[in-house]
């Protein structure tokens, strides 16, 4: 084993390495003693102890979390390194029956931290991959990305776009890539998950262009929407909404701030059969509209915002956020009705969260239970290392 580092290192305080040799991806600014002169954010660095033995390897970023980490070796970070990661990432998804699957062709390939690849997302909508660079580390190294994922005929890609844009001008690095395909063009064509049908705007919409971390919770709604009156809140491109009507569900409101999303919403509602008519799409606010529900109007209730809980310094209007909403779904929902409540913000944790929507509760005066608690699925796997990874979580309640 080569005991020289490969890259220029990044020392640790004495005390300081107890997390990584625990196999935690993030290292902390202040758990570094010292760092090789000319690294920059991005750079490839070895991680040592202060006496000097090689912890691992990694890319290094300009933010409190100082370096994320790639492997717990001595690794040489090129395509070969990547293309045994995604190889790996290949074989958990077939084990989860997501390879050559009839009912559904997409699915989350390599979900960060949860595959050991910090800093990247990499979504499969049937013949193209969305690959999205989270860390300057990863947006360098994207080509190296490309060439493994080229090297694994198994994927039956014809297109990878990259979709990191967005995120490197939240870092303030907005000339360091752009989004755009790296291999193949375009290609037309809607997706399957469980037997539903979307188009999915890859190059436009939300995050990669699809919730795929909802795919579970939209087939428990399938399961238990027969004949009912169902609200989708936050509908973004009604994901839920197809798969409530595809249920049996007696009709949908679907409701977003978004235009553009409820268009989509209207046009994958068209695509899999159902009439807009009496399913409608809505442009609001959902604060105006939650207002204007009447108490019995649905039998299902489904809230999934956007992360109102962004950073730590939000947590309190966030929370607030959240506590509002469930607690107008709850007042306004039928006497035995399901409602179904998400939060996707990292910052906010399970305890938490169920900790406001019971607060939401008490404030409705109404009786509530929790019949189930949901998370992300398979396909988003969360390192047990890294607790954080846990980012999504939910719950549905009866309530009556």
């Amino acid at each position: 084993m080569n005991n020289e580092p490969l890259y220029p290192v990044v020392k640790l305080y004495p005390g300081k390495d107890d997390a990584v040799r625990r196999f935690h991806p993030w290292i902390f600014s202040g758990a570094i003693q010292h760092v090789a002169e000319g690294v920059q954010a991005g750079d490839t660095v070895t991680v040592i102890d202060h006496q000097g033995n090689i912890l691992g390897t990694g890319f290094c970023e300009s933010d409190s979390i100082a370096v994320k980490m790639l492997s717990f070796e001595n690794s040489k970070i090129d395509e070969w390194f990547f293309l045994d990661k995604l190889k790996h990432a290949l074989e958990v998804r077939r084990t989860m029956g997501l390879l050559d699957n009839p009912h559904t062709n997409c699915y989350r390939l390599v979900h960060s931290e949860g595959d050991g690849l910090a800093g990247l997302i990499i979504d499969i909508y049937g013949p193209t991959a969305v690959v999205q660079a989270q860390t300057e580390g990863m947006a360098l190294h994207l080509k190296e990305i490309v060439r493994a994922l080229k090297l694994m005929p198994k994927l039956g890609l014809q297109a990878v776009y990259n979709k990191s844009a967005e995120a490197m001008r939240r870092m303030g690095k907005e000339d360091l890539v752009e989004d755009g395909y790296l291999l193949g063009e375009a290609i037309n064509e809607w997706v399957v998950e469980n037997d539903s049908r979307f188009h999915v705007d890859w190059e436009n919409g939300q995050k990669t262009g699809f919730f795929l971390d909802q795919r579970d919770n939209r087939e428990l709604v399938r399961q238990l929407s027969q004949g009912k009156t169902v609200f989708n809140a936050f509908g973004y491109t009604g994901g839920f909404s197809v798969t409530a009507l595809k249920g049996g569900a007696k009709s949908v409101v679907t409701v977003d701030a978004s235009r553009k999303a409820i268009e989509a919403a209207e046009a994958n509602l068209v695509l899999n059969g159902y009439d807009t008519a009496t399913n409608p799409c809505v442009v609001a606010d959902m604060k105006d509209y939650i207002n204007k529900v009447e108490e019995g109007d649905f039998d299902m209730i489904i809230l999934d915002p956007p992360a109102f809980v962004k950073r730590h310094h939000d947590r309190h209007r966030g929370l607030q956020g959240y506590r509002y909403l469930n607690a107008e779904a709850i007042k306004k929902i039928a006497k035995g009705g399901l409602l179904f409540t998400f939060s996707c913000s990292q910052a906010v944790d399970k305890a938490t969260f169920q900790g406001i929507v019971t607060a939401a509760a008490i404030e409705a005066g109404r009786h509530v239970r929790i019949v189930d608690q949901l998370a992300q699925p398979a396909d988003h796997p969360i390192n047990i290392f890294h607790p954080e990874g846990s980012y999504l979580k939910g719950l549905m309640l009866l309530v009556e």
